[in-house]
């Protein structure tokens, strides 16, 4: 058997690391500096100027959070071209092309409404077809013995990311201001070109691993394929059946979104259809499998099946983590849009009034929070629980999480009850529920990898990666359906019959939706059976 090979302290970093550091740089402006400020731009374009006034905050968040679902739920095409046919690199190099062009989309087609939404599906295209690939290649240019400076990359890959976004969201609500939305959006397709460049650079330094073809015969999908239809004697197929009703049911979906029957809701877009069909296949697929997982042993192994199985468990944990993204991801639509209707702070010493001049910069604190709140965690909070008897296990920090984005959101409630009072409310009041969502995304965000990666076999870790971003794209499919609803006229009335404002009332909905999911992940998390699947070394 051969042995390890030993990791040389004298190693230095791959050459070609500094090109995909760069080029993570530059696309992370790129793409939170569009993101954070499609909806201030919306709600007072001519992109929306066909609606009533009144309706166009809801048009804009309808719109952000479609976006955001496309962006999440395109790595998985990506991840597959990728593994399938073309490799990380030429998947990379061709997405950031697509990416390039829906930027100039936005820039160009400020007015035009089909130019300005195919920008923003070529971006979420763009965007989502790398994001699962450029960590991942990163990784492959270690091998054994520099492979002790990768976390020193992969630590500053987590900085660059947050030290574009906080930079971004600072910096291009102001330019939106004063120069337009040809430059505010002209300037982060600037640095997706340059990124682009960046990454084409490196292309004869790279280590390029080729694309497996889907040819590992004990993958996810080929061992849930033999459990669904193999045959035991004397028995049936109940897990095939009810795999079938979620498919047959999915294209039922698909069917009432094409046809549109009297009882489909209007405002069941495609988006919403498309969702709420996968969601189907996963949910009754994902039963389906676990009912006859077992007959999979014997014609794969032990070890793939037993993955599987963990992967099916992990899908829960990952489920619940849905309410978390959906209040998480309303900081840069329905806070902004409440931020707009607060005042600036005057005679606050410690407020940088000389630069922030809109409510969109407030979205830079959670970047400039995160790099505060991981050391933090990790040097202060961590050691000061282990001291008191409490173990920071990833369990209890993610239902922890969980529970701080209700207690953010019941604070932003609270803040549109006082602006909905007709009390004019100073912005600086935002940073409270910033801070404790960021808190709580720090809690629940790095740790559920972290959690995902020793309880999945290394075989199983891509599609871990695959649904941890669709975890995301269901957090934002739950603000569409919540949008939908509170616009219903039942609801209107019943709201104003009880005195209440809809935002008010939908930042505290949300609230309680993320009390409940806590509450079921803390109920899960004591019956999980934790592995540790981390490799030897």
């Amino acid at each position: 058997m051969s042995q390890p090979i030993a990791a040389d302290p004298s190693a230095r970093l791959p050459r070609q690391i500094p090109y995909i550091i760069g080029n993570e740089a530059c696309e992370r402006f790129s793409f939170y500096g569009m993101r954070n400020i499609l909806v201030q731009f919306l709600v007072s374009s001519v992109i929306l100027a066909y609606l009533p006034e009144a309706n166009r905050e809801g048009a804009a968040k309808h719109v952000f959070h479609s976006f955001v679902i496309g962006v999440y739920f395109f790595p998985l095409l990506g991840g597959w071209l990728a593994d399938r046919y073309f490799g990380k690199y030429n998947t990379v190099l061709w997405f950031s092309l697509i990416y390039c062009a829906g930027h100039a989309c936005l820039a160009m087609f400020e007015a035009s409404k089909t130019g300005f939404y195919t920008g923003l599906f070529l971006i979420a295209l763009g965007s989502g077809g790398i994001k699962p690939l450029v960590v991942s290649f990163c990784g492959d240019q270690f091998n054994q013995s520099n492979k002790h400076l990768a976390k020193v990359v992969f630590d500053a890959f987590y900085w660059t990311i947050n030290f574009g976004s906080f930079f971004a969201s600072l910096l291009m609500p102001l330019f939106l201001r004063n120069f337009g939305p040809a430059i505010a959006f002209g300037i982060p397709g600037a640095l997706m070109f340059i990124a682009t460049l960046i990454f084409w650079l490196g292309r004869k330094q790279y280590v390029r691993v080729p694309p497996t073809r889907g040819e590992d015969p004990d993958s996810f999908a080929n061992v849930s394929r033999t459990a669904l239809f193999a045959r035991r004697g004397g028995q049936g197929r109940p897990g095939l059946l009810v795999a079938a009703a979620g498919m047959a049911t999915a294209v039922l979906v698909m069917l009432c979104f094409a046809i549109g029957p009297s009882f489909w809701p209007e405002k069941f877009d495609f988006v919403i259809s498309a969702c709420i069909a996968l969601g189907l296949v996963i949910l009754l697929g994902g039963i389906g499998v676990s009912m006859q997982l077992d007959r999979a042993r014997g014609l794969h192994s032990d070890a793939a099946v037993d993955s599987v199985r963990a992967v099916l468990r992990i899908l829960i944990v990952f489920a619940l983590t849905t309410p978390f993204w959906a209040v998480f991801d309303q900081k840069a639509s329905t806070w902004v849009l409440q931020g707009r209707t607060m005042a600036m702070p005057e005679g606050l010493w410690w407020w940088p009034g000389w630069l922030v001049k809109e409510a969109g910069q407030m979205q830079a604190l959670n970047p400039l929070l995160i790099m505060l709140l991981i050391p933090f965690n990790n040097l202060v909070l961590y050691p000061l629980l282990r001291r008191i008897g409490i173990e920071p296990t990833p369990l209890r920090r993610m239902g922890t999480g969980i529970a701080l984005a209700g207690v953010a959101s019941i604070m932003a409630g609270l803040i549109q009850l006082n602006l909905d009072d007709g009390a004019q409310t100073s912005l600086a009041w935002q940073i409270a529920p910033y801070v404790v969502l960021t808190l709580g995304e720090v809690l629940l965000s790095a740790t559920a990898l972290e959690f995902a990666y020793s309880q999945a076999s290394t075989s199983m870790k891509g599609v871990i990666m695959a649904f941890w971003y669709l975890a995301v794209t269901f957090g934002n499919l739950w603000v569409l359906l919540a949008n939908v609803a509170q616009h219903h006229p039942s609801v209107v009335d019943g709201l104003a019959a009880a005195g209440y404002g809809q935002n008010a009332f939908f930042m505290f909905f949300f609230a309680g939706f993320a009390f409940l999911a806590a509450f079921g992940f803390a109920a899960y998390a004591r019956t999980y059976p934790m592995q540790d699947n981390y490799r030897v070394a």
